[in-house]
């Protein structure tokens, strides 16, 4: 038209494509679509060693023994009416628990012990005590295997040295259970000693001085000053911890392979025992999913914690 105001429409074809491609620019330049674009390898190995295998996982646990016909709950009903994989669920619960609360203690305590070494020193004990935490698991555990052995027990042979009896450090049910506990608590409290060593410095140094000058004594700094400041991160190392010792196989396997007479299986090693050696594959996997309601039940109510600590923190 004459007034100008109407656009060719090849002007409109050129344009169009400059829009797109602007558009295209600052979705490219995004924050979040660069993050996505780093964190997609992890999510796509995510997805194909973790969250396939776990959908696998529950599509077997609903055939039978020769994966030939559909049960649905048949095989948890089957499981959860077995005296052995009762006991199981017992072992697996005072397992974990027992171990993560005593690692917890032992890496709080151990923290605070190193968080008052000064300098040098401080990094040198620090590099000991990760020691546990560095060396494969199944080695180690291996070596521990060799000290209960009842035949060549550098234990017995130290209790022989004061005039006691040799002590069946496997053989016997509470006492393997102990000393699995006690293996899996060596292996991961330098974990829980380097995460609370952490938090121990961020705590502003101010809030210290300030409890000392209101007559604050040594317990009450703890109790009012570091575990408040504390709490989240541990929180989130007793969830990670739970989760670990759960799933924990190497040390049960190794130490005792489930007995005495089935009293130190976990979850892991029955669900092994059952699905592999046994070749009943379905009920196996039946057994392995029984560790995801109970995680997921932790997991909801720590987070939940952590997450209104956190709002409350920032408000």
């Amino acid at each position: 038209m004459a007034d100008g105001t109407n656009v060719p429409v090849g002007g409109l074809a050129a344009a169009s494509p400059k829009g797109r491609k602007t558009a295209m620019q600052k979705f490219a330049q995004r924050r979040s679509t660069t993050g996505f674009l780093l964190c997609l390898p992890l999510i796509l190995l995510v997805a194909c060693f973790v969250v396939y295998p776990a959908f696998y996982a529950i599509y077997l646990s609903m055939l039978n023994k020769k994966m030939t016909a559909f049960v649905g709950l048949g095989n948890f009903q089957f499981l959860l009416k077995r005296h052995t994989f009762q006991l199981v669920i017992f072992q697996s619960c005072l397992f974990a628990i027992t171990a993560v609360v005593l690692k917890a203690l032992l890496g709080f305590t151990l923290a605070h012990l190193m968080h008052n070494i000064p300098g040098k020193n401080q990094k040198i004990w620090r590099g000991l005590l990760l020691v546990p935490w560095v060396i494969p698991l199944a080695l180690s555990t291996l070596t521990w295997w060799w000290m209960f052995d009842p035949s060549y027990s550098a234990f017995n042979w130290v209790l022989n040295q004061f005039g006691f009896a040799n002590v069946p450090w496997l053989g016997v049910g509470w006492i393997a259970r102990f000393c699995t506990i006690a293996v899996n608590v060596w292996y991961g409290t330098p974990f829980f000693m380097i995460m609370y060593l952490a938090a121990l410095k961020s705590v502003p140094e101010q809030l210290y001085e300030a409890s000392a000058i209101d007559g604050a004594n040594a317990v009450q700094k703890l109790f009012f000053v570091t575990l408040p400041m504390m709490r989240n991160i541990i929180s989130i190392t007793v969830l990670f911890s739970l989760i670990t010792t759960f799933a924990d196989f190497d040390i049960v396997r190794i130490l005792t392979a489930g007995g005495p007479q089935d009293m130190t299986h976990v979850f892991a090693t029955y669900a092994f025992q059952v699905g592999i050696q046994s070749g009943d594959i379905p009920l196996g996997a039946a057994d392995s999913l029984f560790m995801f309601p109970i995680l997921a039940f932790a997991a909801f109510f720590v987070l939940r914690g952590v997450t209104k600590r956190t709002k409350e923190i920032a408000a």
